[in-house]
């Protein structure tokens, strides 16, 4: 009998082999009968097909292959939802047609299914009549390239057992299905591991490229099944697993920054969840600590006397309104500023750990996002304010202020400011209206919430400055506030640009416009600190205006891509 054709000819040395195999096979066949039926067998174009299925099969299957997609369906639907919104040209009726087809739908929800469905092999289940004092042992062969293995191990306290604490969602461990949480671990590429510490193990582990054999008891119990979360949620603070000391492993640690967008994979483990970076191509989820946990640690390390609301001194750019901000002389002699409505939902802002989210593009027909702009006295917020409004007044807008203090000759109700009684001041103030206020030689100044809702229902961009403190009362589905830090430059830079720019200050009865001194940079930078640290969880952008011009454009920008581009912002804001 002929050899099978091997090498890349494989599939015309398979047909050879069929069309021979009867003309091999005559003279040990009795009958013409039997000979005509080998005949028509091995000659027949349905045998000849699957042949050549099964050889593509077998060659796509040497390819290693993975899906690009899980969710095409989904995908599907978001770009027909997204098509909606757009002008209905013929190329987009016909697509928005294909993707409402029955047909078509079944097909991505068959896709999905294939995507998402394991076919590694999976041993079946352990009997129920199995001796205990019988260990059923389970040979596994996983192939790691560079990737970690995606488990994490322990010793178990009671037995001294090493295992496997926790799979790691889209990791090889995961996506091989063969290796479960309670898995007890006997030996690693034949290397005994009942003597040995995690950490030795996990070397051993690092170490191996390649083919990877593990000895494993299977455990008893049966995993509860989870699904791909679907939660995100945004970063509120740096976390380096390598500088965590609590972490069960620091290898299977995530690194992020603040203002990273992760996504959940896991939350069955109340100390330590599961997630990856949005949008990252890596399927392997790293450890996180949980937001409870986190919580509770910081609360642990938070000093017993809080630093109060940071209050500057009322310092402003030459030719602007003077800030209704206090002096550090006003603080002594009046009454406390910014008095705003309090709710539970702000207090776990103190404490800085997560925040869920959900993407979000402002359509057509929205108000626009209320735009907050924060910064140390001195930085040139009001300049760039001013650029803006002179850049384009029909789009943009600012408040106009309340105040207690008389009108002057060449001033106008609703213009410079509002003029209002100081009983009806006081009255505003016990019913929330104002978002911050104070006083100033003994009349009151505030920025109400119905001037900002003034701004916005004439269909303009309110430009808001205020004390960042007041940031978290303003975090409403109603306002959907985009915060932007402006932040000195370095202190010699400061010098530089600064040197003959004045401002007005307050510590003189006069307020007169003075140059800069150099306690006025050393307050600028101390107070830009001080705001970066204690509120820079709840800034979106931060600008540094190292020089004015560059300052405005990159503000500008970010304007314009904050009414066109998709933003993550806290879930409540859209499912209040």
């Amino acid at each position: 009998m002929p050899a099978l054709a091997t090498g890349s000819g494989s599939d015309t040395g398979l047909y050879e082999l069929l069309a021979a195999l009867p003309a091999q096979l005559q003279p040990h066949v009795d009958s013409q009968e039997d000979l005509t039926f080998l005949w028509d067998m091995f000659g027949a174009k349905s045998l000849h097909s699957l042949v050549k299925i099964h050889e593509k099969l077998h060659y796509y299957e040497k390819q290693n292959p993975m899906p690009i997609l899980h969710g095409a369906a989904a995908l599907a639907d978001d770009l027909a939802e997204e098509l909606q919104n757009k002008p209905l040209n013929g190329e987009i009726r016909e697509l928005l047609r294909l993707l409402s087809k029955p047909n078509v739908k079944a097909l991505l929800s068959v896709h999905d299914t294939v995507a998402q469905k394991s076919y590694d092999p999976v041993l079946p289940p352990m009997p129920d009549d199995i001796d205990d004092e019988e260990d059923s042992v389970k040979i596994i062969r996983l192939v790691k390239n560079r990737e970690p293995l995606g488990a994490t191990i322990k010793k178990d306290e009671q037995t001294g057992a090493i295992v496997v604490a926790r799979i790691m969602r889209g990791g090889a461990a995961d996506r091989s299905g063969l290796i479960h949480v309670g898995d007890e671990l006997r030996e690693v590429n034949g290397i005994p591991v009942e003597d040995k510490k995690p950490e030795e193990i996990i070397q051993i582990l690092a170490q191996s490229q390649g083919a990877i054999t593990f000895k494993i008891i299977p455990s008893i119990k049966e995993e509860t099944p989870s699904k791909e979360g679907k939660m995100f949620i945004k970063a509120l603070f740096d976390y380096d697993p390598n500088e965590d000391k609590a972490i069960p492993c620091k290898e299977a640690g995530l690194a992020f920054k603040k203002g990273d967008i992760l996504q959940i994979m896991s939350q069955d483990d109340a100390t330590w969840w599961q997630a990856k970076r949005e949008g990252d191509a890596n399927p392997r989820a790293g450890l996180i600590p949980s937001k409870h946990f986190q919580e509770r640690r910081l609360a642990l390390r938070r000093p017993e006397v809080l630093v109060q609301p940071l209050n500057v001194s009322n310092r402003k750019s030459f030719g602007f309104r003077r800030s209704f901000r206090l002096s550090r002389k006003d603080k002594k002699t009046n009454k406390s500023m910014y008095e705003c409505k309090k709710s539970d939902q702000y207090d776990t802002a103190d404490v800085p750990t997560y925040e869920e989210v959900t993407p979000y593009r402002r359509q057509t027909h929205e108000k626009y996002r209320l735009v907050v702009l924060v910064g140390p006295v001195g930085v040139g917020l009001n300049e760039l304010k001013r650029k803006l409004l002179i850049s384009d007044t029909q789009h943009y807008g600012v408040t106009v202020p309340h105040t207690t203090r008389p009108r002057r000759s060449q001033e106008s109700d609703g213009v410079e400011y509002i003029f209002i009684s100081k009983h009806l001041f006081e009255t505003d103030v016990q019913n929330n209206k104002f978002i911050e206020y104070g006083e100033y030689k003994n009349n009151y100044y505030g920025t109400s919430i119905d001037s900002v809702r003034s701004v916005l229902a004439k269909n303009k961009v309110c430009l808001l400055d205020v004390q960042p403190h007041t940031v978290k009362h303003l975090r409403t589905l109603e306002f959907k506030p985009y915060v932007i830090f402006i932040k000195p430059p370095s202190i010699e830079r400061l010098r530089e640009t600064r040197k003959n720019a004045k401002i007005i200050s307050s510590r003189d009865d006069q307020g007169a416009a003075k140059p800069f001194t150099e306690e006025d940079f050393q307050e600028m930078i101390k107070s830009a600190q001080i705001m970066e640290s204690q509120y820079g969880h709840l800034f979106d952008k931060i600008i540094v205006n190292d020089d004015l011009t560059v300052a405005f454009n990159e503000l500008k920008t970010t304007f314009d891509k904050l009414e066109t581009d998709t933003h993550w912002v806290p879930v409540s804001w859209l499912h209040s």
